[in-house]
C-alpha cells in the first residue's frame, strides 16, 4: 500500500460531492487541488455551466431540512423546496465558508487521470483549459462528477420529421409555444417538463413503460419526507402503510391512464410530483402507451395508435460517466451496470482512487455524500496516522459487498444498479467512519 505522501489529491468537480470532498479533506488536514468545468461552484445547480441539466422551473424534489449539510443548514426563509437559483447561492456560500473556492481551478476540464506507471503510486491528471492542456502529478483521485451528465438516448425505429431533445437540453417551456409535445418517460424530470408544458404547447402527451407511484410534497401540512424520520419500519410494513396513505391523498393514478406498477414502492424511485395527476385530471395530459416506431410526423405507439406531434423530448434518464477514467480501474462492465465498489466508494483496483456521488436513495440527501467524502478522509488520515485501522477496511473492501438495499427489492434497471437505502447505506458508512476514528 502506497504511503501518504505531500502531494495534493485531486478533486474532480465542484457539486455538492465535489464540495463535501474539499471540506472533509480540508477538515483532517490533507492538501487537495479541485478540478471543474464549470466558471464556479455549484455543479449541475449553475444552469449556466458547460454541462448542467437544470431547467427554468427546478426545484428540489426533496425537502431542504433532509437534503442540506448538516454543517452549513439552510437559512429558515429558503423555500421547504428550493430553487435551483437558490441552491447554487447555498453551494456558494457554503465554499466561501470554508474558504474551498480559492482551491479549484475553474473552466478546467479533465481529460485524463491515470495512475503513474511503475506502480510506486501517484496519479497523473491531465486538464485543459483554454484549449491548453497541462499534466498534474497528484497522490491521488477522488471522483466527484456527478450521475445527471450524459444523457441517455434512446434509439427508435423509424424516423421523425420533428425536434427531437433530450431532457437535458431543456431550459424553458417557451420552446413548447403553441407545439404538439410527446414526452418519452414520466420519471421525474419527465413529469416536471410535463407541467410546464402544458401551459405554452398546443397539447402534452406521456409516453409511458411501466406505472408509477406518485408522491405529493406536502402531507399534513408538511414537507412529506419530514415526516417518519426515527426508526426505520421494515419494508413489507412501510411499504403497506405508505402505499394506502398515497392512495388517500393522490388517488390510484391508474385511472388517469397509467399502467398498473408491477413493483412494490420504493423499490423503484418515486415520481414527487402529483400536479401532473391535477393536468390529467384536467384533461391537459394524455397517457399514451411505450412508443412502437417513429413516422415522419407522427409517432406509433405499442397499442397501435399513432399521433402527430412537432416535438419529442426524451425524459429518458443519464449514465453513469467517467469518461477519462479507465473502466479497469473502476471494476467497471460499462453501461448498463454500475462500477463494482464497496459501499460505492473504494475499488480494489487502486488504493488512491474514490468514488462519490455515486448512490441514488430516497431521502439520504447532501448529507450522505458528506459522510462519504468524511469516510475517504478518515481513511487517508487512517493510512498516515493508524495503518492498521486503515488495512483492515480495506480487507472488508476486498470481501463480499454489505447489503445496501434495507430489504426492498429494487428493479434491475440501470438508474437503479446503484441505488442504495437511505438507512442502510448511512449505518455502513457512519460504522467504517467510527472504526477508522475511535
Amino acid at each position: 500500500m502506497p504511503l501518504v505522501n505531500d502531494m495534493t489529491y485531486a478533486v474532480i468537480g465542484a457539486g455538492p460531492s465535489g464540495l463535501a470532498a474539499a471540506r472533509n479533506l480540508q477538515r483532517v488536514g490533507i492538501a487537495w487541488v479541485g478540478y471543474e468545468l464549470a466558471a464556479g461552484v455549484g455543479g449541475l445547480w449553475d444552469i449556466d455551466g458547460p454541462r448542467s441539466t437544470v431547467y427554468e422551473s427546478a426545484h428540489l424534489i426533496s425537502s431542504k431540512r433532509t437534503t442540506e449539510f448538516a454543517e452549513h443548514p439552510m437559512a429558515d426563509e429558503v423555500a421547504d423546496y428550493p430553487s435551483h437559483r437558490e441552491l447554487l447561492a447555498y453551494f456558494r456560500d457554503f465554499a466561501d465558508r470554508f474558504d474551498l473556492t480559492a482551491g479549484f481551478t475553474f473552466g478546467a476540464e479533465v481529460v485524463a487521470a491515470a495512475p503513474r506507471p511503475g506502480g510506486g503510486g501517484g496519479w497523473t491528471v491531465t486538464v485543459e483549459v483554454d484549449g491548453v492542456r497541462t499534466e498534474h502529478q497528484h497522490a491521488g483521485v477522488l471522483l466527484c462528477n456527478g450521475t445527471l451528465s450524459e444523457p441517455s438516448v434512446p434509439t427508435f425505429a423509424g424516423s421523425f420529421d420533428g425536434e427531437v431533445l433530450h431532457t437535458s437540453a431543456y431550459k424553458s417551456p417557451t420552446t413548447f409555444t403553441g407545439k404538439r409535445v410527446l414526452i418519452i418517460g414520466a420519471g421525474n424530470s419527465g413529469c416536471d417538463i410535463a407541467v410546464d408544458a402544458v401551459h405554452h404547447a398546443a397539447s402534452v402527451d406521456l409516453s409511458v413503460r411501466r406505472g408509477y407511484y406518485f408522491v405529493p410534497k406536502y402531507l399534513f401540512g408538511k414537507p412529506a419526507d419530514t415526516l417518519n424520520q426515527g426508526k426505520p419500519l421494515p419494508p413489507r410494513i412501510k411499504q403497506a402503510i405508505d402505499t394506502r396513505v398515497l392512495k388517500l391523498f393522490t388517488g390510484d393514478p391508474v385511472r388517469f391512464g397509467f399502467p398498473q406498477p408491477d413493483y412494490k414502492i420504493y423499490e423503484s424511485h418515486p415520481i414527487v410530483n402529483t400536479l401532473v395527476l391535477h393536468h390529467l385530471g384536467h384533461g391537459d395530459l394524455r397517457v399514451r402507451p411505450d412508443v412502437r416506431r417513429l413516422a415522419g410526423s407522427e409517432v406509433e405507439f405499442t397499442d397501435g395508435s399513432r399521433s402527430p406531434y412537432d416535438v419529442v423530448v426524451l425524459a429518458t434518464g443519464y449514465h453513469l460517466h467517467y469518461p477519462f477514467v479507465d473502466p479497469a480501474l473502476l471494476q467497471w462492465k460499462g453501461r448498463g451496470s454500475a462500477p463494482d465498489l464497496y459501499l460505492n466508494i473504494f475499488t480494489q483496483a487502486d488504493p488512491d482512487l474514490f468514488v462519490l456521488g455515486m448512490i441514488e436513495a430516497s431521502g439520504i440527501g447532501w448529507q450522505g455524500r458528506y459522510e462519504q467524502a468524511e469516510l475517504v478522509a478518515s481513511y487517508l488520515r487512517a493510512r498516515r496516522d493508524d495503518p492498521a485501522a486503515a488495512r483492515e477496511l480495506e480487507q472488508r473492501a476486498a470481501g463480499p459487498r454489505p447489503d445496501l438495499s434495507g430489504g426492498y427489492h429494487y428493479l434491475g434497471i440501470e438508474r437503479m444498479s446503484y441505488y442504495v437505502n437511505k438507512d442502510a447505506y448511512r449505518s455502513a458508512v457512519r460504522a467504517e467512519i467510527k472504526g477508522l476514528t475511535s
